[in-house]
């Protein structure tokens, strides 16, 4: 039966329109998932590169807030890791 139909079908010479629909159903295919994948590529970097942005301004925040912290208790940096109280001011 479904050999009776292919046969069919190319002694009719439509294996060549088939042929065809296929390598531009390929085509188109192939152009959509570039477009997706280019697309996804650049929302990511888009988004990496914000996120990025973000979490350098929160430590900054960090960092700002901890010095002011440091300070307020009387606290000093000493050789970037080591703290000692500051000296106390009669």
């Amino acid at each position: 039966m479904v050999g009776d139909g292919l046969r069919q079908h190319r002694q009719a010479g439509n294996w060549g329109d088939d042929l065809k629909t296929m390598q531009d159903l390929t085509s188109v295919m192939q152009a959509l998932l570039q477009q997706i994948q280019d697309k996804f590529q650049t929302t990511m970097s888009s988004w990496i590169t914000g996120r990025t942005d973000d979490l350098r301004s929160h430590i900054g925040d960090l960092d700002r807030s901890t010095t002011d912290l440091m300070t307020r208790a009387g606290v000093e940096e000493l050789d970037g890791e080591n703290k000692i109280p500051a000296p106390q001011k009669s």
